[in-house]
């Protein structure tokens, strides 16, 4: 999974249209979308759930003109979960949405506990061999889910091409076996907030606020002491090499060896702008693990199994 539809190659970033139609006006979603095209972004990012579907319409129409030159990926079941019906009703929203006949990418937005991957892959193949989608992907799951999804793929003369996991200085846990399978099986990874919600823009170091102190999911899953003392860092180190921090954790984001494309994303092209600056920083080896330094770095999978 390396192409467009015309043969242009998958962008070393991905643009995420989560903010498009809510904490982004349409005239806000324009100005982003441009500016990531002339960085030379060509992987798009969105989700049948996102701004109750004004995501999907406003990335369908401004894609229209360069279609054949994009990634565009979308996402089912998040909601109501990963049925054969729920795929397949919500990606024929999707579509009308996109205004697409032939999506990129389609993942399961989630792993769902409750419905056999069987049934769920005969819908994803259904599409496949219908020509509506190109690949097939999977958001949020274990490595052992995808590895067992793969299996269940197989069944059905699929694959899944490209995983989408969280990934950041202050959350790393994907390195450990998700981003090792992926190298080995040959699939691609996008993976989400290498901003940390946005801990690592340094806006919280001096008392900012946003949705870490607003939300109370992101206050949970970024509420960690070490967390803020890395952030601290790296907007230090940002300062004395006249860059932003969150130039840098993109930047890092982006220089791990399994070669992630780290979805960005924004409320508008200024704030998207140090995000996209990290296309072009030199990310050398030794600020990488000066960088790496500042976080927890998680155990091998071997160190975390306990002998009898």
């Amino acid at each position: 999974m390396t192409t467009s539809l015309n043969g242009t190659p998958l962008s070393p970033l991905t643009f995420g249209t989560m903010q498009f139609g809510g904490n982004a006006d349409a005239t806000q979603s324009r100005a982003m979308f441009d500016a990531a095209r002339v960085a030379g972004i060509t992987h798009f990012d969105t989700a049948y759930v996102y701004t109750d579907g004004a995501s999907e319409t406003l990335l369908g129409e401004m894609a229209q003109a360069v279609r054949e030159e994009l990634i565009i990926a979308t996402k089912a079941a998040y909601d109501g979960g990963s049925s054969r019906e729920n795929i397949l009703n919500g990606f024929a929203t999707s579509q009308q949405r996109l205004q697409m006949d032939v999506v990129d990418v389609l993942y399961l937005h989630r792993f769902d506990d409750d419905t056999p991957l069987q049934e769920s892959f005969d819908a994803l193949a259904t599409l496949k061999h219908q020509g509506k989608i190109r690949h097939i992907g999977v958001s949020n799951f274990a490595a052992w889910q995808v590895m067992k999804a793969q299996a269940v793929a197989a069944q059905f003369e699929v694959r899944i091409d490209i995983i989408q996991p969280m990934h950041s200085i202050v959350k790393r846990q994907a390195e450990v076996e998700l981003f090792p399978m992926a190298v080995d099986q040959g699939i691609e990874i996008a993976p989400y907030s290498p901003l940390g919600g946005g801990l690592l823009t340094g806006k919280y170091v001096g008392g900012g606020t946003g949705r870490l102190t607003e939300d109370e999911r992101y206050a949970t899953r970024y509420d960690v002491a070490w967390m803020h003392d890395a952030a601290a860092k790296l907007s230090a180190l940002a300062k004395d090499l006249g860059t932003s921090p969150a130039t840098l954790a993109v930047a890092w984001a982006m220089a791990h060896p399994a070669r992630p494309r780290p979805i960005v994303s924004a409320r508008s092209a200024e704030q998207l702008a140090p995000s996209l600056a990290a296309l072009d920083f030199d990310m050398t080896a030794d600020l990488y693990d000066q960088i790496t330094g500042f976080s927890i770095t998680p155990p091998p999978a071997t160190d975390r199994i306990e002998e009898a």
